[in-house]
C-alpha cells in the first residue's frame, strides 16, 4: 500500500470520458477517475468491458470521443506534436504479446525504451550513449534478467521475454507504467513471478502502475485498488479489502467460478 501522504496527488485523471468506436460500439461511458501517485491499480472485467480501451486511452493509443484525460494536471487529450511525445515518454507500456524485436539482443530491446530521448537518426544507427546502456542494465537488474543481456530475444522463454518488456518500459524512466493483460499467456508460476516484479518496481520506485487483469485472485493479491468495469462503465472502485465475492459477481454479472478466480491449483499469491 502507498502511504496516506501520497494519495492526494492525482497523476491520471479521467473527466467524463466517453469512447464510441466507428461501428457504434461503446467502449467507455462517462468515466470519472483519479489515479494517485504510487498506486498499484488493477482493472478487472469481462472481455469487452472496456479495460483495454481505458488503459490505452491514457497514452493516446486510442483517442477518446468526449471528455478529457489529464497526466500530472496537463491534458493529454489536447496534446500535439512535441507535447504529446513528451507525455508518451513518461508512460511505459507493457503488452500481453511482449512486442519485442525477436532478432535483436535483449540489451538492444531494452535500449529501445530510450528512443524518445534522442534524434531518430541516432537510434536507427543504434548509437546510444554509455549513460543509456547503464540505465538499460539497471532496468534488467530490477527484473533479474541481466545475465541474458546479449542473447537474442527469441531465445528466451515467454516469462523471460515479458521481463525484458518490463525492463524496456523501465528504461524510459517513466512516471507511469501501464500493463495490458501482461500475464494472460503465461503459466501460473511465471505469472506469479511477473506480478511480483511489477509490484516490486511499484514499491521501490513509487511508480504509478495500472494493470488490466482477468483473474480475481491476482487482483486481490497485488492491487492497492481495484476498478471494475462493466459495459464501459465503472461499477466498482475501491481498496482491495472491499472487493468481496459479491463485488466481483456484480462486476462480472454472474457468480464466480473457480476458473474465473485463477488457474487450477493456484488459490493464493504472495505480493512481497
Amino acid at each position: 500500500m502507498i502511504d496516506g501522504s501520497m494519495r492526494g496527488i492525482g497523476v491520471i485523471e479521467f473527466r467524463d470520458v466517453h469512447k464510441v468506436y466507428p461501428n457504434g460500439t461503446v467502449g467507455l461511458k462517462g468515466i470519472n477517475l483519479t489515479i494517485h501517485r504510487g498506486e498499484f491499480v488493477v482493472i478487472v472485467g469481462l472481455s469487452g468491458a472496456g479495460k483495454s480501451t481505458l488503459l490505452r486511452s491514457i497514452n493516446r493509443m486510442i483517442d477518446i470521443t468526449q471528455g478529457e484525460i489529464f497526466i500530472d494536471g496537463k491534458s493529454i487529450t489536447r496534446a500535439k506534436g512535441r507535447n504529446l511525445r513528451r507525455h508518451r515518454r513518461d508512460i511505459g507500456m507493457i503488452f500481453q504479446s511482449f512486442n519485442l524485436v525477436k532478432r535483436m539482443s535483449v540489451l538492444n530491446n531494452v535500449l529501445s525504451g530510450r528512443v524518445a530521448y534522442h534524434p531518430t537518426w541516432r537510434t536507427l544507427l543504434g548509437w546510444y550513449p554509455r549513460a543509456d546502456v547503464e540505465i538499460a542494465f539497471d532496468a534488467l537488474r530490477r527484473v533479474n534478467i541481466q545475465e541474458k543481456a546479449f542473447e537474442r530475444a527469441d531465445q528466451l522463454s515467454g516469462g523471460q521475454q515479458q521481463r525484458v518488456a518490463i525492463a524496456r518500459a523501465l528504461a524510459q524512466q517513466p512516471k507511469i507504467i501501464l500493463a495490458d493483460e501482461p500475464v494472460a499467456s503465461l503459466d501460473p508460476v511465471t505469472t506469479d513471478m511477473i506480478m511480483k516484479d511489477l509490484k516490486r518496481v511499484n514499491r521501490e520506485l513509487r511508480m504509478t502502475t495500472v494493470v488490466n487483469l482477468h483473474f480475481v485472485d491476482l487482483a486481490r493479491a497485488f492491487a492497492d485498488r481495484i476498478i471494475g468495469l462493466r459495459a464501459g462503465e465503472v461499477v466498482f472502485d475501491g481498496p482491495v479489502h472491499e472487493a468481496t465475492d459479491d463485488v466481483f459477481e456484480h462486476i462480472y454479472g454472474r457468480a464466480l467460478r473457480e476458473e474465473d478466480r485463477k488457474l487450477e491449483g493456484m488459490s493464493a499469491y504472495g505480493a512481497s
